[in-house]
């Protein structure tokens, strides 16, 4: 019955948090507004959305959830990219092997985005 994750969704409280929204996700990650409604926007990850609410009370906090992954080609051009920007790039670029059965081989990188989400860039090996 479950086809996939469809969206996570964030919000933000203040049209600065919105401006930064817009400038990290839109500008900075090239991704792509699909939709947009008087509260909120949906932002396409490629294969699945991020779900923008625009009336919170700006109040953050770290959940259950602690990142999300976005899947890249290049770990290292957008960690160097977001890095330049400004973002608080707080693991650098590294290979990493999970110890599963297989081993998983990754390559990834952490930053905080502009709302203090984790965002995991991160790519197989």
């Amino acid at each position: 019955m479950i086809k996939g994750i469809h969206h996570i969704s964030m919000k933000c409280g203040t049209a600065e948090e919105l401006a930064k929204v817009r400038e990290f996700y839109i500008e900075l990650l090239g991704l792509k507004i699909i939709r947009e409604w008087a509260e909120g926007m949906m932002i396409d990850t490629g294969n699945g959305l991020l779900e923008i609410f625009t009336n919170a009370d700006g109040t953050h906090c770290l959940g259950a959830i602690r990142h999300m992954a976005l899947l890249t080609d290049d770990v290292d051009e957008i960690a160097a990219k977001v890095k330049a920007a400004g973002y608080d790039l707080f693991i650098e670029p590294n290979n990493k092997d999970i110890l599963s059965d297989p081993v998983y081989p990754i390559r990834m990188a952490f930053c905080y985005g502009p709302l203090g989400e984790q965002v995991e860039f991160y790519m197989e090996r």
